[in-house]
């Protein structure tokens, strides 16, 4: 049996893919309004703003992320856990995202997404 050895490409390309389901796992997360006036989508704003503010923290985390593989050399095991327990975490912004939109900024959700 050929061992597939673990390399700091693979671990970002495997991190990129979690990025990627995450993203598209909170785009999901938006509704459109039922009737087709433009004003319909005021009641929206909630959802929209949450969902823009998280995007750009996702494009944040993601850049800095690839700019610190590049200094990897062969992943370590404290390494891969550290980048599990961060994907873990990013893994709860859709959450967190559509609870804040839904509450409209309620202090608990907001506090729990900071």
């Amino acid at each position: 049996m050929h061992e597939v050895k673990l390399t700091a490409e693979r671990l970002t390309a495997f991190s990129d893919a979690v990025f990627a389901v995450i993203v598209t796992i909170m785009v999901l997360e938006l509704k459109a309004p039922d009737q087709p006036a433009f004003s319909d989508l005021w009641p929206l704003w909630p959802q929209a703003v949450s969902y823009a503010v998280s995007d750009l923290f996702i494009v944040i985390i993601w850049i800095n992320h690839h700019h610190l593989m590049r200094f990897v050399g062969p992943p370590t095991l404290g390494l891969i856990w550290i980048n599990f327990i961060h994907l873990f975490l990013v893994s709860l912004l859709p959450f967190a995202t559509a609870w804040v939109a839904r509450t409209q900024f309620a202090s608990s959700p907001v506090v729990f997404y900071a």
